[in-house]
């Protein structure tokens, strides 16, 4: 069998890239879609801390997550095989985990390009990523 790769998306411009630059740089490759549902995103609003509403916005990313991994997988241009999965949580470790668990080879991601303030507080998954997986990540910008 040959190379097992993990592609985070979320749908920005950055990890439909870093998708596209996956499938054209490694052909033969088995590919597998991750897309993470951070539960931080439901913030910290009164209606968040109500079940309902939690639940309401979880079940709304997931059906989100589900049809970004949908799209992708068909504009694939590849006939690689193509997995799709969905996690939950903070998204450097859940991608880390995840490569980890699954016999992942390479991890291969789009940078956010977070800058000031919000990569100061936040941090930067791609950067968290390349800190801690132990497989190669490739961060296409």
């Amino acid at each position: 069998m040959g190379k097992r790769i993990l592609v985070p998306v979320d749908g920005s411009t950055q990890s439909r890239e870093a998708w596209e630059f996956a499938a054209r740089e490694h052909p033969e490759a088995e590919f597998v879609l991750l897309h993470v549902i951070d539960p931080t995103e439901a913030g910290y609003s009164a209606g968040a801390s109500f079940p309902a509403a939690s639940e309401e916005w979880y079940q709304h990313a997931k059906d989100d997550a589900e049809e970004l991994l949908t799209e992708l997988e068909a504009q694939s241009g590849t006939s690689a095989v193509v997995g799709t999965d969905t996690v939950v949580g903070k998204p450097s470790r859940a991608i880390v985990e995840y490569a980890e668990e699954h016999d992942i080879d390479r991890i291969v991601m789009g940078s956010h390009g977070r800058s000031g303030v919000s990569r100061i507080l936040l941090g930067s998954v791609a950067e968290n990523v390349v800190r801690n997986a132990t497989i190669p990540v490739t961060v296409a910008r």
